[in-house]
């Protein structure tokens, strides 16, 4: 348990929700006792126990706001196997759907990296969710695909069906499997992102320093959504090893604007 400024104690609860697919995705709720719910989906080969997650789920419990962070399908506890970016967005549905039923009202949805590009996809497709937060989430993979991966990358990963991807000094953060590029390479975030509502906000945030995914590619989604609004956080890397705080800050204050006008349009 953890304390919060609006409530004087915040609960978190383990809940098994099952995708289409009949596998249990686990998650943990911040009950604030908030009617309002945001979700939020973790990076690539992350969880939901991922320092953003909790960080931003605290964050959120301090303006009292309810949140959910789940483990996508084959990570974590949820089960399944590492499935593709629609796949998962439909997982996300899944989530939403069962908060719905519980008298619930998902506010917000919330990704970073991989989880960005979720939360992106999930709001091209349907169009009931009207507050996204993108942190930091790939544009376009076809472009420099030799700067992200290295030199040679794509024969590699052909020959050995999978690759290290490095940071700049050359730690290793994750392996990339061929089905899993193939989906990078082959979702149209351009197509998709066209797809958005115009009455849904999105937020892109995106470290200045970020070593995985260039902060061009932030740009790219400021050209494309038409009600989109760009925070660049000065020196933060793709993981926001020391902006955790601040980014937590910028999310949950946007999340807090949004429903307040939200509930401002709703007493009219």
């Amino acid at each position: 348990m953890s304390q919060s400024t609006h409530n004087p104690v915040v609960q978190q609860q383990r809940v098994v929700i099952p995708n289409k697919h009949g596998e249990k995705l686990v998650g943990l709720l911040h009950e604030t006792g908030s009617s309002e719910m945001v979700i939020l989906c973790h990076a690539f080969r992350c969880s939901k126990e991922n320092d953003t997650m909790v960080n931003l789920a605290a964050a959120l419990e301090k303006e009292g706001i309810s949140a959910f962070r789940f483990d996508s399908a084959g990570t974590g506890e949820s089960e399944g196997t590492d499935s593709n970016f629609w796949r998962e967005a439909d997982d996300l549905r899944a989530v939403i759907e069962h908060f719905n039923g519980a008298n619930r009202v998902t506010s917000a949805i919330v990704g970073h990296s991989k989880g960005g590009r979720i939360v992106l996809l999930y709001a091209s497709k349907y169009h009931d969710i009207h507050t996204v937060v993108n942190v930091c989430a790939c544009y376009d993979l076809k472009r420099g695909i030799e700067d992200f991966l290295g030199k040679d990358s794509m024969q590699k990963i052909k020959e050995d069906g999978f690759i290290d991807v490095k940071t700049k000094s050359g730690i290793i953060i994750h392996d990339v499997k061929y089905e899993y590029l193939m989906d990078c390479l082959n979702t149209n975030m351009h197509e998709a992102c066209l797809q958005i509502d115009k009455n849904c906000r999105v937020l892109t945030v995106h470290g200045s320093a970020d070593e995985v995914v260039p902060v061009s590619d932030a740009l790219e989604y400021a050209k494309i959504i038409s009600n989109h609004k760009l925070q660049i956080i000065e020196g933060a890397d793709h993981r926001y090893t020391s902006h955790q705080a601040e980014l937590a800050s910028i999310v949950s204050s946007f999340i807090k604007k949004a429903l307040e006008e939200d509930r401002e349009k709703s007493s009219q």
